[in-house]
C-alpha cells in the first residue's frame, strides 16, 4: 500500500512538471502578441476554457470536496494554472479589438457564474465528500473534455492552411505528456474524474503531434515555391525590358 501511494505521488509530481511546462508554453505566444500589439488570428477560447477547468479542479482537490489533502498535487498545479490563465486573458483583452473584448468579457462572466454555482451547491447543498466529489467531478469532466477538445480548432486551421504557425510543437508535446501522466495518476488513484478527461486529452495530444510532423515543412515549401515564382517573374520582366531597349539603342546608332 505504501509503495502504491509513493508511485502515485511520483507520477503526480511528474504530472505537475509536465502541466507546468504546458501552462507556460503560451508565454511565447503572448510575448508575440505584446510585441506586435495585436492578437492576430489567435483565439482566446482555449484560455477561457482552461481557466474554468483549473478553477474546477482546484476546488475538486481542496479538502472541502476531497478527503483531506489526498489530491494535493492537483491543487498546486491547477492553482498555478488559474493565475497564468488569468494573466493570458488579461493580455489578450488589452491588445484585442473592442468587438473581441466584449466576447471575452461575456465568456468570463459565464465562467464566474458556473464556478460560483458549483462552489455554493457543493458547499451548502451536498453534505458528504462522496456527493461533492461526484458533483464537482462531473462538471470538471465536461470542462476538461472541452479544454482538450478546443485544440481541434487549431488542428482544423493547420489542415486548412497547411501551416503549423498557430499550433506550436511544445504546446502539443506537453499536452500529450501531461495528459498521459494525469491519466496514469487517475488510474492509480482509482479516481474516474481525474482519469477520464485524459482518455480524451492523451489521444488528441498525440494527433496534434502527428499533424505537426506532417505539416511542419509544408508552409516553408510553399513560401520557397512562391519565392521562386516571384523571382522567375522578375527575371522574365527584366529580360523583356532588356529586349525592348536593344532595338531602340540600335535605331539610335543608325
Amino acid at each position: 500500500m505504501g509503495s502504491h501511494h509513493s508511485i502515485r505521488m511520483i507520477v503526480g509530481i511528474f504530472g505537475n512538471g509536465a502541466s507546468l511546462l504546458l501552462y507556460c508554453v503560451p508565454i511565447l505566444t503572448f510575448w508575440r502578441v505584446v510585441k506586435k500589439k495585436s492578437t492576430e488570428e489567435f483565439s482566446c477560447v482555449p484560455y477561457i476554457v482552461a481557466l474554468l477547468n483549473c478553477l474546477l479542479y482546484t476546488w475538486y482537490a481542496l479538502p472541502v470536496v476531497s478527503n483531506g489533502w489526498e489530491n494535493f498535487p492537483v491543487v498546486t498545479i491547477n492553482g498555478f494554472g488559474v493565475l497564468l490563465e488569468f494573466s493570458f486573458i488579461f493580455i489578450y483583452v488589452w491588445f484585442s479589438s473592442p468587438k473581441r473584448k466584449k466576447k471575452v468579457a461575456l465568456r468570463l462572466v459565464g465562467v464566474v457564474i458556473v464556478f460560483s454555482c458549483v462552489g455554493m451547491i457543493s458547499t451548502f447543498a451536498l453534505k458528504s465528500h462522496h456527493l461533492r466529489k461526484l458533483f464537482v467531478g462531473c462538471i470538471g469532466l465536461v470542462a476538461s473534455v472541452a479544454m482538450y477538445g478546443s485544440p481541434l480548432v487549431a488542428m482544423k486551421q493547420v489542415i486548412k492552411t497547411k501551416s503549423v504557425e498557430f499550433m506550436p510543437f511544445y504546446l502539443s508535446f506537453f499536452s500529450f505528456s501531461a495528459s498521459s501522466l494525469w491519466l496514469a495518476y487517475g488510474l492509480l488513484s482509482h479516481d474516474l474524474f481525474l482519469a477520464s478527461p485524459n482518455l480524451v486529452g492523451s489521444p488528441l495530444g498525440l494527433l496534434q503531434l502527428v499533424l505537426y510532423c506532417i505539416y511542419r515543412n509544408k508552409g516553408k515549401e510553399e513560401e520557397e515555391e512562391e519565392g521562386c515564382v516571384k523571382e522567375a517573374v522578375a527575371n522574365w520582366d527584366m529580360e523583356k525590358n532588356n529586349a525592348k531597349q536593344i532595338p531602340h539603342q540600335n535605331g539610335s546608332q543608325v
